[in-house]
């Protein structure tokens, strides 16, 4: 049995929302060093502040100003911060109720141990130096035993309000794709596609997936299948995509592989796009070194018939 192949992956994009009224205050607030809440209906106070009322669910946007100053109200120390996060020191997570709110903000604590951090205890905003109009113009959360913190009387108005942020979403791990696939992925680096059948329905998945989602039972007969295949359906891609270095308009595909029973997708190249249609037969086009086909391409043979494919839509 070959070893199952695993590497580490990362899944990395910026993340770009629009902010309504109540979140543009709130941020904007925080780059003025200002915090803004909401007040519902029945008086309370809600920082972070909401759009709608998590009891009635009507709209709200009633902005109050609250104290920089608050009380922990739980927290869980951090003996380990990983990148991006914060601080670059151990530090505590705490939900601390700002004075005035009657809910509680999540953030990181600046203190020099778990000992030094309990529920109960009085704490204020440590403001960043730059700040932007994002959640990170909290640059954390510090001990405090002084007064309450004074208000500004600030409406929440602004003249430069902020509309819209990019937060970047990053997620790191190690991905094993199992038996089935590392059979498959080895396949490829050789230039063959390798299915799986189901010992009770016969159908030959590819990719393969180990199991038979119909039938519910294990599969390990191997069945090459392809190289040529039919185009069951398909799309035309009319939106450039960032750093991908393929001029639009084109196409891109569920191509079933001669043998298979099941459509993977790829996409179509040696064809005007609008030439492109169902049935048309394809084969894969390898480059130096790849470890999967870069396109498909016309076979030039007939097109497929309809009811060859047309279980596999």
């Amino acid at each position: 049995m070959p070893e199952v192949l695993k590497a580490p992956l990362t899944v990395e994009f910026p993340f770009t929302r629009s902010l309504g009224p109540v979140q543009s205050a709130f941020l904007t607030g925080l780059r003025e060093r200002v915090v803004l809440g909401v007040r519902t209906g029945d008086g309370r106070t809600l920082v972070p502040p909401v759009e709608y009322d998590p009891v009635t669910a009507e709209e709200i946007r009633g902005l109050v100003e609250v104290a920089a100053t608050g009380t922990v109200t739980t927290w869980a120390w951090n003996p380990a911060p990983r990148r991006d996060q914060p601080l670059d020191t151990p530090f505590a997570w705490v939900l601390v109720r700002l004075d005035g709110a009657d809910t509680a903000l999540l953030h990181a604590l600046d203190a020099p141990g778990p000992d030094a951090v309990h529920t109960g205890m009085r704490v204020r905003l440590r403001w960043a130096e730059e700040r932007t109009g994002a959640i990170t113009d909290i640059a954390c959360f510090e001990p405090y035993d002084g007064e309450q913190g004074e208000l500004t009387g600030h409406t929440g108005e602004f003249e430069d309000p902020v509309t819209g942020i990019v937060a970047p979403a990053r997620l790191d791990y190690t991905y094993s794709p199992g038996r089935a696939q590392t059979a498959y992925i080895n396949a490829l680096a050789e230039q063959r596609n390798v299915g799986e059948r189901c010992p009770s329905c016969r159908k030959v998945y590819v990719p393969p997936r180990g199991a038979c989602p119909t039938c519910g039972l294990a599969t390990s007969e191997q069945v090459e299948v392809g190289p040529h295949g039919t185009v069951t359906t398909f799309c035309i891609v009319n939106i450039k995509a960032k750093n991908l270095d393929i001029e639009v308009p084109y196409v891109y595909a569920h191509i079933a592989l001669d043998g298979a029973g099941l459509a993977l997708h790829g996409r179509i190249g040696g064809i005007p796009y609008d030439q492109v249609r169902m049935g048309l037969r394809v084969e894969p086009v390898w480059t130096e070194g790849a470890r999967y086909p870069d396109h498909y391409r016309p076979t030039g043979e007939p097109d497929a018939d309809y009811d060859t494919y047309r279980e596999l839509l």
